[in-house]
């Protein structure tokens, strides 16, 4: 995927069809399935965050070319107007479909970026986390935090490493945010899955990836 970055606020990014279908979509269920290309679409902003620290904050304004092969997207955090009553929005090239700033698409962030339940809503509790760390040496220096008590394990991909890490039902929550609190100094929490990793990525060290490295690096 080719990304390129205009301006503080707007990104724009090429994939082609084959890279879409490497990453295991079918090019026609992008169009027809709203899972599936939200869920490549959201795959692709994890990328871009990483490589051009894009951040993800707000409202989008997402526009989409079709092209003979592939797409080319260009993705705006929609601005406040100086006398901070409406969003400002980008003028739209015709040659792009666009998906305006709605309901629709701050349903759609809310998905991604966890928001607290409504009163009286009940939903499970997150169990697996993917984190991301820009470097090895950050991987070392949580490994020395001496952190257990869950499973752990170590992915690379596209020369970046990733931390898989799983709890049981029965660990409380207040356990778990703890130890999510102490990675997040060494890492960030990413929307590339699992799957992905698995199937795309390479397995370095599994289950007890941070014992592992903290043995051999302490």
């Amino acid at each position: 995927m080719e990304i390129e970055r205009i301006n503080e606020h707007t990104v724009k990014f090429y994939i082609s069809y084959g890279d879409i279908e490497e990453r295991g979509f079918d090019r026609d269920e992008i169009w027809y399935n709203r899972e599936r290309s939200e869920e490549l679409f959201w795959e692709m902003m994890d990328e871009v965050h990483e490589e051009e620290d894009f951040m993800m904050e707000g409202p989008l304004w997402i526009q989409v070319q079709a092209m003979d092969k592939g797409l080319e997207v260009v993705v705006t955090r929609a601005q406040m107007s100086k006398d901070g009553q409406k969003l400002e929005l980008p003028i739209s090239d015709d040659k792009y479909h666009e998906i305006p700033v709605d309901d629709n698409i701050d349903s759609i962030m809310d998905e991604h970026f966890s928001k607290a339940p409504a009163e009286g809503e009940d939903q499970p509790p997150q169990l697996e986390y993917v984190i991301h760390f820009g470097d090895f040496e950050d991987v070392i220096s949580l490994a020395k935090t001496n952190l257990s008590g869950f499973s752990n394990s170590l992915f690379a991909l596209n020369n970046q490493y990733y931390l898989f890490a799983e709890f049981t039902e029965e660990q409380a929550a207040e356990e778990m945010e703890n130890v999510l609190s102490i990675i997040s100094e060494y890492g960030s929490q990413s929307k590339v899955t699992v799957h992905r990793l698995e199937e795309y990525g390479k397995k370095v060290m599994d289950e007890h990836a941070l014992h592992t490295i903290r043995k051999h690096f302490a």
